[in-house]
């Protein structure tokens, strides 16, 4: 019993501790680039970039093949091996091994790996462009929480004030100082505050699940985040100019470079397109042998009883018998190893192919290839020419997004000291319910927007950041 006691404790201390855990925007980012499915996909390709280049480079060593066949023949046929015809049921085996190696082929494997290399790299810029975008949309996710936690603190600020008001003003009523109606205002408006509160803890909610959504996280219960200070941030981006920022982005970011990379790979791809129309020049070796059951080899000869076959004169002009000797053949078969040796054959080959029409094949695939190239070649101005424009679109941004911040924190002052005049009237019953109430939704709005153009600014020059190859963080 005490052992499951202790087994429950712990438990609960592991959940506790879990609960308490809070997602600061650097460790959000930094668990998607470990687990997002998009990254992962990605690093999936550069695998297989990696896997064609190492065949690329293969591909220019020599095939090497080996092979094995056994044959079995029922009724009359020609022994393979003795070229003898046979009644009998036999069989055989063959084997062999050959090799091929292209020896000239217009340069098409040396551009494959060096096309495979331009992609591999092209691969690795991709996963870094992800990697990017990814970190992007996390940091929006995270602010717009932020954003929606603010509002959730104003709408209880200005419950607590409109809570206070009523007491205030239930108190001048039972004194007589203000109309019975003015209660049932103040009423209302917190009633109203109260709805408030409710749309806003619902987007807040609704800001939460679209982060843990594009976290990828498989549950939201004890999902928290850390509210930094946001009010200290380094502007540095903000003052630098359009150029200044896009001269680091060159060489920081990778959307170029994998444009040009691509452009790279289609000339490679239009060289090994053009090789297709050299002659192929090619050579093969090859060693087979082979083994039937049906081979015989003499095994003893016998010599039989000598007869007169014919007659010959000898010097003097006598005639001379002239005998001759028959012989018996034993037959047994032919061992495998002698069977090898003896049907061993070598062959050496040079095959040279040259094109001459193949329906206009290889021509069309060199204009498609000068075709794609083109258009790799405008894909690397299109990413330059986007690149400029969305650093002078962000900058623009940031610059309307500062001076939005500044102007609304000069009216957020101004509305300050007006509800704070407008309070001590209302207090002094010298102001009616209605206007007090003005003042007060003015000053609200007000500081929704304030935080709207805090969070808004915030964000545009995380992107800036972005843009200099700032890692994204608060």
């Amino acid at each position: 019993m005490k052992r499951y006691s202790l087994i429950v404790i712990f438990i609960t201390l592991f959940f506790s501790a879990s609960a308490q855990e809070q997602w600061s925007l650097e460790s959000c980012i930094n668990y998607a680039l470990k687990n997002n499915i998009q990254i992962k996909t990605q690093e999936l390709n550069v695998e297989t970039n990696n896997n064609q280049l190492l065949q690329s480079k293969l591909a220019i060593l020599p095939g090497l093949n080996a092979g094995a066949s056994q044959n079995f023949t029922l009724g009359r046929t020609v022994d393979p091996y003795t070229n003898d015809f046979s009644t009998d049921n036999f069989s055989s085996s063959n084997f062999q091994i050959s090799s091929s190696m292209t020896l000239f082929s217009g340069m098409q494997k040396y551009n494959t790996i060096k096309k495979s290399e331009i992609d591999k790299k092209a691969g690795l810029l991709l996963l870094e462009q992800t990697k990017n975008n990814i970190s992007l949309s996390i940091a929006s996710a995270y602010l717009n929480v932020l954003y929606s936690m603010d509002l959730v603190d104003i709408a209880n600020q200005q419950i607590a004030i409109t809570e206070l008001q009523l007491e205030q003003t239930i108190k001048l009523v039972d004194g007589g100082s203000l109309p019975e109606q003015n209660k049932y205002e103040i009423s209302a408006q917190l009633a109203n505050e109260e709805l408030n509160i409710v749309n806003y803890e619902n987007q807040l909610k609704l800001a939460t699940l679209t982060l843990i959504q594009i976290l990828e996280l498989e549950s939201s219960d004890v999902f928290s985040i850390i509210r930094p200070n946001i009010d200290n941030l380094d502007t540095e981006s903000a003052l630098l100019s359009i150029d200044q920022i896009h001269f680091e982005a060159i060489q920081k970011m990778p959307e170029i470079e994998y444009a040009e990379l691509n452009y790279l790979s289609s000339e490679r791809n239009l060289a090994i397109a053009k090789g297709s129309l050299y002659p192929q020049l090619s050579m093969s070796a090859s060693y087979g042998t082979g083994y039937s059951s049906a081979a015989r080899a003499i095994d003893q000869i016998n010599m039989g009883t000598p007869y007169i076959s014919g007659f010959a004169t000898d010097n003097t002009g006598g005639i001379l018998d002239v005998y001759q000797y028959s012989y018996d053949y034993t037959y047994a078969k032919k061992p495998f190893s002698d069977q090898l040796k003896d049907n061993a054959s070598t062959a050496i080959a040079f095959n040279l192919s040259i094109p001459i029409f193949n329906g206009l094949q290889a021509r069309t695939n060199v204009n498609n290839s000068k075709i794609y190239l083109k258009q790799t070649k405008l894909q690397v101005d299109q990413a330059r020419k986007d690149l400029y424009k969305n650093i002078q679109q962000a900058h623009s941004d940031a610059q309307s997004a500062l001076k939005q911040n500044l102007a609304t924190q000069k009216t957020l002052q101004a509305m300050e000291l007006n509800f704070s005049y407008t309070q001590k009237r209302y207090e002094q019953g010298l102001l009616n319910s209605t206007d007090y109430n003005v003042a007060k939704n003015n000053l609200s709005r007000t500081e929704t927007e304030l935080i709207r153009a805090k969070y808004d600014y915030v964000f545009k020059l995380k992107i800036l950041d972005f843009y200099r190859g700032i890692t994204i963080k608060i």
